[in-house]
């Protein structure tokens, strides 16, 4: 008797807590940009400013592993955005309308090009919140410049403090794209012939494209590397085993082949590529058929490179989108990142004209509760944020309101802004709801602690979850109205275009 099971709530699903490993070092050095512009500031004897700086160290949270050529454009980029939303803020702070109207243009903009060049990255929630929290300082227009330059420069220390790792691993992000590729050949042969071989051979091609994409990234054509030479030929021989592999469905003594698929894989990650390369063993196959001999030689080519660390390549081939073409295509009135920016940016706008016409206290909580829910990149995963957002908010506000009711200062406050943003990229990769429970009394701290407000407790709490829930809901109507059939409604004319390009392909 077949028993059905039943799929978790969207509830219990929004409460599931990831099993990826705590990014230590990532949340280490998160923390250190944030609190170091700071703790300089405060010895300067300008807290105010520290504060103010203090934006700028989000830039770290744009860090994720990629060739530190990509990751170096990406960043920069990053800050002048962040940089050109603190000096905007300022100016437009007097100008409600205006700066609700901006808002939504910075939310649009950002979606929209993190979705055509397809950055991994929490996209444009820090934007919106930089701008947001600008807008809410003390209105002072001619502090733009001050304000820009501060971000500026803190902006450039969390770029310095990202790149630091190039130094001792140059080519760390293209090593483990390669070595991903050679694990999944390996699971590939270990499952030839069984029911399993169709989703390890979508794996492999999916690794293959992925790392395809990541040395084209690293690629200095000023700049050139035996490592990553040696990366590149690497790449190009897994393609052929695949295409071996692919192509025969017979290979012989497959485990064995995956064993020294594995072994080469492991070699990546020493520091002498030349003399671990040693330690691989061929296979000895008395009268392979031709695709198992095709596999082996490669096998045998790729020890030969990673051994010779004098590998010269006269030409580079990579299949790059052109900028472009990617914006255009992006533009297409079919496309799904186009719709998704034009909603975030429209109810984002709502959501910011609604607090500043009713004069909500701190009112960016709103536009920003509205931004973050609808950061969700699907319906399901839109309510998954929205009730993560809820209760990690929730729970956030009363812990900050608990720190702002002693009236921290000084030291305390740079204290407490890089633990906890140590503490949310900590717990950002298990659960969205447990990084805003620290996030949001980190952005609490900064924006209230150099206030001369004085709010009770209760005061204090209840305006913000007011706030909260109010941008949560403009977020869920936004989804609703617009995007539950935005992504369906596409799939017939992007299937269409498809199946063009495969006969494309085939003529």
């Amino acid at each position: 008797m077949n028993e059905t099971v039943k799929s978790p709530s969207i509830f219990k699903q929004a409460l599931l807590v990831d099993k990826k490993p705590f990014p230590w070092l990532k949340a280490f050095l998160a923390g250190l940009a944030s609190g170091i512009p700071i703790l300089v500031l405060l010895l300067l004897g300008n807290l105010e400013y520290g504060l103010i700086a203090a934006l700028g160290g989000f830039t770290y949270l744009y860090v994720f592993p990629i060739p530190y050529a990509q990751l170096a454009k990406k960043l920069a980029w990053v800050v002048l955005g962040i940089t050109l939303a603190v000096f905007l803020g300022t100016i437009l702070a007097p100008y409600p309308i205006i700066s609700a109207i901006t808002m939504g243009v910075i939310g649009a903009t950002a979606i929209f090009l993190f979705g055509a060049f397809r950055f991994i990255g929490p996209s444009a929630i820090f934007f919106v919140l930089i701008f947001a929290m600008t807008t809410g300082m003390p209105i002072a227009p001619e502090e733009a410049f001050i304000r820009a330059c501060l971000v500026l420069m803190s902006g450039a220390l969390s770029w310095c403090i990202a790149m630091v790792g190039w130094f001792f691993n140059p080519h760390g992000p293209e090593k483990r794209a390669v070595k991903s590729t050679y694990m999944a050949l390996a699971q590939l042969l270990e499952v030839l012939g069984t029911d399993k071989m169709n989703d390890a051979q979508h794996q492999v091609m999916n690794s293959i494209k992925d790392t395809s994409q990541t040395l084209a990234s690293a690629y200095l054509s000023w700049h050139e590397s035996k490592l990553y030479n040696q990366l590149y030929v690497l790449n190009n021989i897994a393609n052929k085993m695949y295409v071996s592999i692919v192509e025969g469905n017979n290979i012989q003594h497959s485990k064995e082949l995956a064993k020294t698929l594995r072994m080469i894989a492991r070699v990546l990650d020493s520091k002498d590529l030349e003399s671990a390369s040693k330690l691989i063993q061929l296979p000895q196959i008395d009268r392979p058929n031709e695709h198992t001999l095709l596999l082996i030689n490669e096998l045998s080519n790729a020890k030969a490179y990673l051994s010779d660390s004098n590998t010269t390549i006269k030409e580079f081939h990579f299949a790059t989108p052109n900028v472009k073409r990617v914006l255009i295509g992006a533009f297409d009135k079919n496309s799904i990142i186009l719709i998704n920016a034009l909603r975030f940016g429209i109810f984002t706008f709502i959501a910011a004209f609604i607090a500043y016409e009713f004069h909500f206290n701190r009112s960016f909580w709103v536009p920003l509760s509205c931004a973050a829910v609808m950061s969700g990149i699907t319906v399901v995963a839109t309510f998954h944020r929205a009730i993560q957002r809820s209760l990690g908010t929730i729970f956030g506000i009363l812990f900050a309101s608990v720190i702002l009711a002693f009236h921290p200062s000084g030291y305390f406050i740079a204290l407490f802004v890089a633990l906890f943003t140590f503490v949310t990229e900590l717990f950002i990769v298990k659960n969205y709801g447990l990084a805003a429970l620290f996030f949001t009394p980190n952005a609490l701290i900064m924006a209230e602690a150099g206030t001369v407000g004085d709010y009770s407790f209760s005061y204090f709490a209840t305006t913000r979850l007011i706030d909260v829930f109010i941008g949560v809901a403009i977020g869920l109507i936004g989804v609703w109205v617009i995007g539950r059939k935005s992504a369906s409604s596409r799939l017939p004319h992007l299937i269409s275009k498809t199946l063009r390009s495969q006969a494309q392909v085939f003529m």
